[in-house]
């Protein structure tokens, strides 16, 4: 440890750093009131699952696990502070749990099991194994993590008590799944860059910076020293102000064929190719229509997904689909 180091109290907080977490809480806002419009039906379904609003939310979730593993790095670089990590620990997992709670109720088929607060838990827990390793050992680490699900993923860990692991070879469905594997790699990639800095003496030349908070920095700093309490309250504001908006101007009606395709495609394009799962959509689209059924499995998807009749237009439109791809 250099000696531009010494001076810094594991307790003392870095403005940048609250800052940066603020900023992060604020894009989340932003997409979580997007999603918020979408479910009351005011934007076309599927938006906030696709193209720039997915990779939108993925930056949210790994800048958010990033900053744990820099904060990690900074409370207990001088070792481990057991009270405040059991007390801060505490509170995470009793907020993941109240929100599966309230999913399970809310939304009992995209219900949270495991989120970015269960993920930031054991995250946390295990990311304690790292502190006294150098940066190099745990950035490789992290980019292993990253990089695990394309090579481990496995129908083994699809069982629902593995899940939480995040090598299940099928989708999972729930309206936020943050599994360990990849998403534990960004919390190693910010234990890496904190030590690192740390050793260049970059964080106690934050500390030295003796400068006023800004109109901008000083709401957003706030918010990230109040992560938490910022986290679990937004979402049910802005989803209860959609609502109340809801009732003065109802959403538009929506095309059940819009939102059949573009929640097909959803699922398809991860295992699939673009150009498959336009025509294995646009023929299972025909194919419910024809049967009667469209309407019904938008409104009852979790009962008549997995319907013989369903399942055989699902076989029949694959089938038709890879046939046509072999003759051409």
């Amino acid at each position: 440890m250099t000696d531009a180091t010494v001076g810094i109290s594991a307790k003392q907080r870095l403005t940048l750093i609250d800052a940066a977490r603020g900023t992060a809480l604020l894009a989340m806002a932003i997409y979580h009131f997007t999603w918020d419009l979408e479910f009351f039906g005011y934007v076309s379904p599927g938006l906030t699952t696709e193209g720039g609003w997915k990779l939108f939310a993925r930056l949210i979730a790994g800048s958010f696990l990033f900053l744990v593993g820099v904060s990690l790095v900074l409370a207990h670089r001088n070792g481990i502070r057991w009270p405040s990590f059991a007390k801060r620990l505490l509170m995470i997992v009793a907020a993941a749990l109240a929100i599966t709670v309230a999913t399970r109720f809310a939304t009992p088929d995209r219900y949270i099991f495991f989120g970015i607060l269960h993920c930031i838990a054991v995250s946390s827990i295990i990311g304690l194994a790292f502190l006294p390793l150098p940066p190099a050992v745990t950035a490789v680490a992290g980019v292993a993590a990253i990089l695990a699900p394309h090579y481990l993923a496995s129908p083994f860990f699809s069982q629902d008590w593995l899940l939480w692991l995040g090598l299940s070879s099928d989708p999972v469905r729930s309206n936020d799944y943050v599994p360990i594997l990849p998403w534990f790699g960004p919390v190693l990639l910010g234990m890496a860059m904190a030590k690192a800095g740390e050793a260049r003496g970059l964080f106690a030349w934050i500390a030295s910076i003796d400068r006023r908070e800004s109109a901008v920095e000083k709401p957003l700093a706030f918010a990230g020293r109040h992560s938490l309490a910022v986290y679990l309250i937004h979402q049910p504001v802005l989803i209860g102000l959609v609502y109340l908006a809801s009732l003065v101007i109802p959403a538009p009606a929506a095309d059940p064929a819009a939102g059949f395709l573009s929640s097909c495609n959803a699922t398809c394009t991860p295992d699939n190719s673009a150009e498959f799962c336009s025509r294995f959509c646009d023929c299972t689209l025909s194919e419910l229509r024809n049967a009667g059924l469209l309407e019904k499995l938008l409104v009852a998807e979790s009962e008549l997904g997995l319907a013989p009749e369903v399942s055989e237009i699902v076989n029949a439109c694959t089938a038709s689909v890879l046939e046509g791809n072999q003759t051409e």
